[in-house]
């Protein structure tokens, strides 16, 4: 019989800007009497670690720019929030009012490049943005993680990002260490025989996304989870699983 098993410890300590993110994560677990093992795998809220990590952007300081004054125009938003998704994006691919589809600088595709009020806590005016290198700040977990509990534990930061063709929004993969984003069936038989060609499974992917079950969108303050039974170590990053542009029939 196979099993996974996930906690989200509670309560979880408000996060601002300069806070011990690790020290907090260890807290946590150690209260809720959860010793991470070897091969569990650590999810956490994208929100908290930018938060932690200062990237935030306080929008009285923001000067939009003329760029910025149109596609708010075009979007119905304020051009003070669209000139920071701009900073933080490579392209704008879709728009339409009240959405920007943007292709962040890490090439995730996503509403507002990852620019957020939600669950920051610092002022209205004050918005959230992805960490400047989820997959460092992933690996930076993992090694107070592994100092504290003396366990190899994979990482996975994670964000909630909508989908073509579906309606809704999933837990998605930011940043990742300690295991693999993706687990090829290429070359491998099915039950009859069958050999797979092109089957490649978002490990990471479907991990953010059960974590994300428990972590919740609104008010439920649990931005971490314990998941075990993934047995998939590796070192891969989160960036591995961003499709290349010329690989992408969306775009």
């Amino acid at each position: 019989m196979k099993a996974l098993l996930a906690w989200a410890p509670e309560p979880f300590p408000e996060i601002r800007p300069g806070d011990d993110l690790g020290a907090a994560i260890i807290a946590v677990l150690r209260g809720a009497g959860l010793d991470p093992q070897d091969g569990d795998v650590v999810v956490v809220a994208h929100k908290v670690v930018s938060k932690a990590e200062g990237s935030v952007v306080d929008l009285r300081t923001v000067v939009p720019s003329p760029d910025a004054v149109a596609l708010a125009t075009e979007a119905g938003k304020d051009a003070r929030l669209v000139e920071v998704i701009l900073r933080e994006s490579r392209a704008i691919r879709r728009v339409r009012p009240g959405l920007i589809i943007a292709e962040h600088r890490l090439g995730f595709v996503c509403a507002n490049a990852g620019v957020d009020h939600s669950n920051v806590g610092l002022g209205d005016d004050v918005v959230a943005v992805l960490p400047a290198d989820p997959d460092a700040s992933a690996e930076g977990l993992r090694a107070r993680l592994r100092e504290a509990f003396g366990a190899e534990v994979g990482v996975i930061i994670n964000d909630s990002h909508g989908r073509p063709f579906r309606q809704g929004t999933t837990g998605a993969a930011i940043g990742a260490a300690g295991l693999r984003v993706l687990r090829s069936y290429i070359g491998e038989e099915d039950r009859y025989g069958y050999v797979l060609r092109v089957s490649v499974e978002a490990v990471a992917d479907e991990l953010a996304a059960m974590a994300n079950l428990l972590q919740g969108q609104a008010a439920e303050g649990t931005p971490l989870v314990l998941v075990r039974g993934v047995g998939h170590p590796g070192s891969e990053r989160a960036v591995d699983l961003v499709r290349g542009e010329a690989e992408d029939l969306f775009r």
